[in-house]
């Protein structure tokens, strides 16, 4: 089991830049893909961003693709979203999720944070 915890979240203008970070315990960390999702007001959650164990793998969904960037430092635990460019369509409620592999479906993770706030203003 793994314990997941997101930060870097906040109010930004369009056009700036955020970088969401997701903890996670346990000596199995870098067994796991991670994911991340985003969920608006009155919106089902969506895919954003997965990564699998390694790092060695990357995918994106095509509204965040050239915008933002996964990376991931199994040293220290922890699984980064770089966001840049961002607009205000980008503004939910990010989580970060731990599963078997780097898949789209949220069905497919079976450990979450509990999420971090990214608000952009026009």
């Amino acid at each position: 089991q793994v314990q997941l915890v997101e930060s870097g979240g906040g109010l930004v203008q369009a056009g700036g830049s955020l970088r969401l970070s997701c903890a996670g315990s346990g000596r199995t960390f870098s067994t796991y893909a991670m994911g991340w999702f985003r969920q608006a007001p009155g919106k089902e959650r969506e895919f954003v961003a997965t990564i699998s164990g390694s790092g060695v793998f990357t995918y994106y969904a095509g509204s965040v693709k050239g915008r933002f960037t996964c990376s991931r430092d199994n040293a220290k635990n922890t699984v980064y979203l770089q966001m840049n460019s961002l607009k205000p369509e980008d503004t939910a409620i990010y989580y970060c999720a731990a599963g078997p592999r780097p898949l789209t479906a949220t069905s497919q993770y079976a450990f979450w944070g509990q999420g971090t706030q990214v608000t952009v203003s026009p």
